[in-house]
C-alpha cells in the first residue's frame, strides 16, 4: 500500500550532524503514521522515534530525545529525521517505517531498505 525509500545517510564526525529522509509512494501519505529504526549488525533492531498522521505527536526513544527530530511533510509525502549530537553509538542502518494504527504504541506496517549512518570519532 506504500512504499518507502530513505536517503541522506552517511559518514558525520562525532557531535556532527546529518539529515535523513524518507520518500513515500503509493496510497496517501498521511493515513499513515511514520517512524524510524534503526540497527546495527549483532543487534536488536531499535525504535528511534515516530510521528502521528498529521506530525501533531511525536515518541522518541529515550536514548535519541533532546538530539534528533523527527518530522513530516505531507504534501510532499516525506518524513524526516534531524539528527544533531551524533555519537558514535549512533552508528547503524536507519530504516524509515510507516504503519496504519497510530502511536499506541507505534507499530509499523511498511518498512524501507534502510541507509547507513556512520559517526566517527
Amino acid at each position: 500500500q506504500v512504499q518507502l525509500v530513505e536517503s541522506g545517510g552517511g559518514l558525520v564526525q562525532d557531535g556532527g550532524s546529518l539529515r535523513l529522509s524518507c520518500a513515500a509512494s503509493g496510497e496517501t501519505f498521511s493515513n499513515y503514521a511514520a517512524g524510524w529504526f534503526r540497527q546495527t549488525p549483532g543487534e536488536e533492531r531499535e525504535f528511534v522515534a515516530a510521528i502521528s498522521r498529521f506530525g501533531r505527536i511525536t515518541n522518541y526513544a529515550d536514548s535519541v530525545r533532546g538530539r534528533f527530530t523527527m518530522s513530516r511533510d505531507n504534501a510532499k509525502s516525506t518524513v524526516y529525521l534531524e539528527m544533531n549530537s551524533l555519537k558514535l553509538s549512533d552508528t547503524a542502518v536507519y530504516y524509515c517505517t510507516a504503519g496504519s494504527f497510530g502511536l499506541s504504541p507505534y507499530h509499523p506496517n511498511y518498512w524501507g531498505q534502510g541507509t547507513q549512518v556512520t559517526v566517527s570519532s
